[in-house]
This record gives C-alpha cells, structure tokens and sequence, in this order.
C-alpha cells in the first residue's frame, strides 16, 4: 500500500506513481498521468534571454544546500499548494537520506530568488516542483539541474505535467506506456551521485 514515508514513496516513483495533496480537501492523493511530461535532456531549450542571463553570471547557484528552504519557496503560492509541512518533513528525510535533491539560485546580496527540487531513482530524477522571485531564477535552476543531470550520466527528466511555461523549455508529453519504458530503463542505470558542490559564482 502507497504512503508518505520515504520507502512509500520510493517505491511509488518506481511505478510511476507521485503523491499530492489536496489543501482544499485535506487529502492525499497518487497520481499517475497519462500522457507524462517529461524533458528530453538533449532537447534542453535555452533562448536567446536565459543564455543571456546566463552569461551576464549574475548569480550563484548551488547544489543541496538549501533543500527545505526551496521546498518552502516552492510552497509560497498565493494560489495554495499541495505542499504540505507532512510532504517536507518526509521529502527532508529523503533529502537527508540522499534520495532527494535540490538547486538554489542565489542573488548577489546572499537571497535565495529561486530554485528546483526532486527525487532521484536509479538514472531518473522526478523534478516536484520550481520557484523564482527574480526573472528567470527558476530556469537558470532548471538549466543547472539539466547540466548536472547530463554529467552525472541520467537518462530521464520527469516533470510530471506539461505546462506552456516547461514546453517553453523543450518539455514534451509521452504517452505513460513509453514514459514506464524509460522508466525501468533508467532504475538499471547507476549514475554518479549528486554532490553538495558549487555550480557557479555570482
């Protein structure tokens, strides 16, 4: 049976299963969409202002330093979310397990203005969830992530559900039956582990 504990969800994500909660309703619910939004990580697509922004290197990006507080940030929509203090105390656990992972993007005043997290499993990472509070802090996170990501030898980027801001970034939908391929694909392969390292300086 599915639940939010850590092996609960280790082994959902293995299925192609992710949790959510309902903040309206209280309850938490597994989802398992189909088609499934995934980013090809060949197919990465920076424009011609992320590339800009990325060369301008105005800000400091990092890995695993900061994983409840992007969490949190992820979690700061007016609109309310599903991420709930349960979902971040179990995602911690996984964090300090090192099953999940996150990227900050930082400002030049030392401010976290963006970042991405998710859970890894085998050569998958399962991207959660993305924030910004200055323009393109969330892409230039997810940009870094696609870099480790490819250096570390993964071989799927799932985002769950396409949106136009993520088809903007080179995501596409597969149907499920082609995205559980690549799954069980990806738990054979070994890649190397994330480390807490320093991607750039401001």
């Amino acid at each position: 049976m599915l639940s939010l504990t850590p092996s609960g969800i280790d082994f959902a994500y293995r299925q192609g299963i992710f949790p959510m909660f309902d903040h309206i309703l209280n309850e938490l619910y597994w989802c398992r969409p189909d088609p499934r939004a995934i980013i090809p990580l060949d197919r990465f697509h920076t424009s011609r202002s992320l590339a800009k922004t990325i060369r301008r290197d105005i800000f400091r990006v990092t890995i695993n330093t900061a994983f409840e507080e992007v969490m949190l940030g992820c979690a700061d929509r007016l609109e309310g979310t599903w991420i709930s203090s349960e979902f971040v105390q179990v995602y911690m656990e996984l964090h300090h397990e090192g099953r999940a992972h996150s990227i900050e993007v930082w400002n030049g005043q030392g401010g976290l203005i963006g970042g991405t997290y998710g859970v890894t499993v085998g050569g998958a990472f399962m991207a959660e969830s993305m924030f910004h509070r200055e323009t393109d802090a969330s892409k230039v996170a997810l940009h870094a992530l696609v870099d480790q990501l490819r250096s570390s030898g993964f071989v799927l980027l799932d985002v769950q559900y396409l949106t136009p801001h993520l088809a903007s970034l080179g995501a596409v939908e597969i149907p499920n039956r082609t995205y559980l391929t690549l799954l069980q694909y990806a738990q054979s392969i070994s890649p190397t582990p994330f480390s807490n390292i320093l991607l750039s300086q401001v």
